[in-house]
């Protein structure tokens, strides 16, 4: 993975490459960013600088042995650790190399690829993922062997903010006596999910999401998206390179995430004074509860943001909006008006607190029934 590959963040890049060619590399380093603004493409560009002595911006000029390593994500100074669940195959005590075909693909097929990307090549059904104690021994021997080529290794570990509380205890007592020429890379998109002692023992690197122009002048080079279509889609991605991938490829959840909200808040507003109607909103709440689990906890992030876009649009901030629904008949500006400071901090609860006791394994379908109905009273509310 090559610097010049990564979209944006040059200050990052300019940090990370100063402080490797100094020899000031720190033991433990956090990297904070929202999806698809690159903290994963960064962190492996990173350990291929480092692990193939390379120097400049473009990450070459090193070993070239160990760069073509890098190719397929294969070189053996380079670990990962990352969220997984229990399948057919892997049935007890899952850990990350028992996967590591999947995420090696999953990396060369899109290095921005979301969490729920991930999710569904694993196929997680009515699981959650998690890194479990299990990985942290991985870490603990794959460590305590000397570096194949003799400098440095590296691990870094995707979505930290994952760890169950018994992995976060081995991983801290790693971070606080790290082994020699050891690098670790942990990346995150929820800071404050992480243990506070886990936090206080890493420089910390915050990304930013990216700027509109860069994710449009990459659709166009990259994608050979024409300007006026890439600008389009820069915006409604809102700093995330990997979304503005699937609304052009039309291959991410959205459509269907679009499909089913309207479908549910047709039904909610004729239920008001429609016994028969409440048929439909059970209906609709056993067909999201049949998703699995990590499908809807996406769905209800995405329903605060449609509500959240409708208010932005009623209240006349129409360049804060960006979705554009293409649900037959259903039309963002006819629906905010029934959004609005009456009743969105009481929707936004609702959701919020379905969306925690999903977390917390949950009925879905008693806790979706519930919404639907809380919502058919607030989306009538003056």
């Amino acid at each position: 993975m090559q610097f010049s590959e990564i979209l944006g963040q040059d200050y990052i890049k300019s940090h990370l490459t100063k402080s490797a060619t100094s020899g000031r590399i720190p033991h433990a380093q956090l990297f904070i960013g929202p999806e698809g603004s690159g903290t994963l493409a960064m962190a492996i560009a990173y350990a291929q600088y480092i692990l193939c002595n390379n120097d400049g911006n473009e990450n070459t000029a090193g070993n070239a042995a160990c760069n073509m390593k890098f190719k397929t994500v294969s070189h053996p100074d380079l670990h990962f650790i990352y969220p997984t669940v229990t399948t057919e195959e892997i049935k007890t005590k899952p850990k990350s190399i028992d996967f590591i075909t999947e995420w090696r693909q999953f990396i060369l097929e899109n290095p921005y690829g979301s969490l729920f990307d991930w999710y569904r090549v694993l196929g997680v059904q009515n699981k959650q993922g998690e890194i479990r104690v299990e990985d942290a021994q991985e870490i603990l021997k794959a460590l305590s062997l000397k570096a194949y080529e003799g400098g440095h290794k590296i691990m870094i570990v995707w979505m930290a903010d994952k760890l169950n509380i018994s992995a976060s205890n081995k991983l801290l007592k790693l971070l606080e006596e790290p082994t020699d020429k050891t690098v670790f890379v942990l990346i995150s998109e929820n800071e404050e999910d992480l243990l506070p002692t886990i936090r206080s023992r890493c420089q910390i690197l915050n990304f930013t999401a990216l700027p509109e122009k860069i994710i449009a002048e990459a659709l166009v080079s990259r994608e050979n998206v024409d300007l006026r279509t890439a600008t389009k889609m820069a915006h409604q991605a809102q700093g995330n390179f990997n979304k503005a991938l699937q609304l052009l490829y039309e291959n991410g959840e959205d459509v269907f995430f679009e499909k089913c909200f309207v479908d549910w808040v047709r039904a909610a507003f004729r239920a008001k004074g429609n016994a028969a109607a409440i048929q439909d909103l059970i209906a609709w709440s056993e067909q999201i509860a049949a998703l699995g689990r990590e499908t809807q906890k996406k769905f209800l992030g995405y329903c605060i943001e449609m509500f959240r876009q409708a208010l932005l649009l009623n209240y006349q901030t129409t360049t804060l909006v960006y979705m554009e629904p293409k649900i037959e008949k259903f039309k963002l500006e006819n629906f905010a008006p029934f959004v609005n400071g009456n009743n969105i901090t009481d929707i936004f609860k609702e959701l919020s607190e379905a969306l925690y006791h999903i977390e917390r394994n949950g009925n879905a379908k008693i806790i979706l029934t519930d919404l639907s109905i809380r919502l058919t009273r607030l989306i009538h509310k003056n």
